[in-house]
């Protein structure tokens, strides 16, 4: 096999809030893979923290503001980045939000919000990038979606229907634009250890696991939570040509969580 189709040497990647989390950890390993990395946050203070991380790691990098869910802003930071760094060849869909809120407690408001983030966001990058991706006569689309794209768990309604629907958006960019040599498939992320999971991990004053990172544990046949290393592989596995022929795909990175049922009590 010829390794070097996972060679990302001369792309454009774009990945939507990399300033850090799971979007700076595939946007590191893009790097090392050869590409160009671009990213964008919603503020300035975000997208320097970013751009001092990537410099830390000796990483060159391009930050922008942006808000994802303004079609408009979306629509003149790409033809920016087309202008200043070059047209894009990757796009990871990777900004997103969580409200931890039972449903009959969540106003419609805030569910609005998340659906906005979390799907129409990714709606709105994929179709501002796939012009020139036709064009480019190719093009990688990678939408992190998560395990709540599967499953439904208690106060993460307006979450796990966004997720539920960047599955199938996911899908259908597949159906439509397969034929211009465009994949766009997903990242279903387990439980990552990241600043957004903290508060789940933290240990309880008697010094014992929090419950939720029990019960995390215990229904993972890995034992552990994940990192955002582990989604590196995927990532640019997803991102690069050795996936020419992988589309409508969620690749499910979740320490087998979805394969099992769990210990009997």
């Amino acid at each position: 096999m010829d390794m070097s189709a996972f060679s990302l040497k001369g792309k454009i990647a774009w990945i939507t809030g990399a300033s850090y989390g799971i979007g700076f950890a595939i946007a590191e390993a893009f790097a090392a893979a050869g590409a160009t990395i671009v990213f964008n946050d919603i503020n300035q203070e975000l997208v320097d923290k970013g751009l001092a991380g990537y410099a830390e790691k000796n990483i060159p990098a391009h930050g922008y503001v942006c808000d994802v869910t303004n079609e408009e802003a979306v629509q003149a930071l790409v033809k920016k980045i087309a202008e200043e760094v070059g047209v894009v060849d990757i796009l990871v869909n990777n900004a997103g939000i969580i409200r931890r809120i039972p449903m009959l407690e969540m106003s419609a408001a805030e569910f609005r919000k998340v659906i906005d983030v979390d799907l129409n966001a990714p709606f709105i990058c994929a179709k501002a990038v796939i012009p020139g991706m036709i064009e480019k006569g190719h093009g990688k689309i990678i939408n992190i979606c998560s395990m709540m794209s599967e499953l439904g768990r208690e106060t993460v309604s307006a979450y796990a229907a966004a997720k539920g629907g960047l599955k199938m958006l996911t899908r259908n960019i597949c159906s439509e634009y397969g034929e211009h040599n465009i994949q766009c498939n997903g990242i279903g992320p387990g439980y990552i250890a990241t600043p957004q999971t903290a508060p789940l991990r933290e240990r309880q004053p008697d010094g014992s696991r929090h419950p939720f990172d029990q019960f995390i544990i215990a229904k993972t046949p890995a034992a552990r939570w994940g990192n955002p290393e582990d989604l590196q592989g995927p990532a640019v596995f997803l991102a690069s040509d050795a996936s020419n022929f992988v589309n409508g795909h969620i690749l499910y990175v979740d320490g087998g969580i979805l394969a099992y049922i769990g210990k009997q009590p």
